[in-house]
């Protein structure tokens, strides 16, 4: 996210013209059923909780919530035009083994490890709902098999959450429970047996303080249910990163 500060035009081609060739892939081989990332990063500035698919979200605060907002926006109209299933699925805060080296608990662990000190943004007061990367998958799949069928909103307002008129649906994939950041650090501190020395920083441009996911939506659709606490998430975590690096 904090990228697409510095670095717009990546996320015009990779979320935009990226995506687009891929409807454009999945309109010319008539796709069964198009299931894509989305992100939490499209509710921005709301301020209820936890986040809903079924509110507006019309306000980003970073040109990477953007872009994934357009991406639903993009499925949308192709749903609509050609017919085919599309649902979105906004991923809340994954980690695990095999992420991605620039996400937090990574960065974290080597810099703990290192004997480096961490960042720790808005002074450490945010909270997110953390999902460990096996709820994810196995939300993936189960959403793989259940497409949508289309003129499932009533009513004469559109529901953000599907369409009247399209094959089209978003929902929230990710823990329904928000967990701090601090208690997030802690947890690895203790599968580490390290105290972290802690940079305490003010809030990042483009992002939020917290984020909560309402997943009663994927639950009653397709029966998921995220089962990997934070606590055993991170431990998994830990064993993995100290294996793969030899640490």
């Amino acid at each position: 996210m904090r990228h697409s500060l510095t670095a717009p035009h990546d996320y015009v081609d990779t979320n935009l013209v990226g995506f687009v060739n891929i409807l454009e892939g999945c309109r010319a081989v008539e796709v069964e059923h198009l299931v894509y990332a989305s992100s939490s990063s499209v509710y921005g500035t709301n301020a209820e909780m936890p986040f809903s698919v079924h509110d507006k979200v019309d306000h980003p605060i970073s040109l990477y919530a953007a872009s994934k907002r357009a991406n639903e926006l993009m499925a949308h109209t192709y749903s609509h035009l050609f017919n085919f299933p599309t649902t979105g699925l906004r991923f809340f805060t994954v980690y695990g083994p095999w992420g991605r080296p620039d996400m937090a608990l990574f960065l974290f662990t080597k810099a703990i490890l290192a004997g480096e000190p961490i960042d720790v943004f808005n002074n450490g007061e945010m909270s997110r709902s953390f999902t460990y990367i096996d709820d994810i998958v196995e939300g993936v799949i189960r959403v793989l098999d259940t497409p949508p069928a289309g003129t499932t909103a009533v009513g004469n307002e559109e529901d953000p959450a599907n369409s009247q008129t399209a094959p089209f649906r978003v929902f929230n994939i990710g823990s329904d429970e928000a967990v701090s950041l601090m208690r997030y650090i802690e947890v690895l501190e203790e599968n580490l047996g390290i105290k972290a020395i802690k940079n305490m920083l003010p809030m990042q441009p483009g992002d939020v303080a917290s984020t909560w996911a309402d997943v009663n939506d994927l639950k009653a659709t397709v029966g998921y249910q995220p089962t990997t606490t934070v606590e055993d998430g991170v431990k998994r975590f830990v064993e993995w990163y100290k294996g793969y690096y030899k640490v």
